[in-house]
């Protein structure tokens, strides 16, 4: 996990930005721990193991916040022992910069769970 990249802005992205190419998230995407991945070049999907749904409900809890605290919400699956997530910039329909910073912060919340 990238603490560089967990640590900037979550800039929010404007309707005249054009979401990422694959050239542009492709490093940012190597930064992040290995559950996240892009799909169909639109938005980044990772799962959550945990040992107990209470753990699972805990973790979902803290993103939930963080969305609030950055108003950039991700969908949220959660099931027993695992918190799925789905992100990406709607106002663009795809990838920005601001969707990988909060996957590092999410990566950061799960390594201090």
């Amino acid at each position: 996990m990238s603490t560089a990249l967990a640590d900037e802005p979550v800039e929010p992205s404007s309707a005249d930005d054009e979401p990422l190419t694959p050239a542009e998230y492709e490093p940012l995407l190597a930064s992040l721990d290995d559950v996240w991945e892009v799909v169909d070049d639109h938005h980044l999907e990772a799962t959550y193991s945990f040992d107990d749904f209470a753990d699972a409900l805990a973790f979902t809890n803290e993103v939930g916040a963080l969305a609030e605290a950055e108003w950039h919400h991700p969908d949220i699956h959660l099931s027993w022992g695992a918190v799925g997530i789905e992100l990406w910039s709607h106002d663009i329909d795809g990838l920005h910069r601001s969707d990988f910073v909060m996957a590092a912060r999410m990566d950061r919340l799960y390594a201090e769970a």
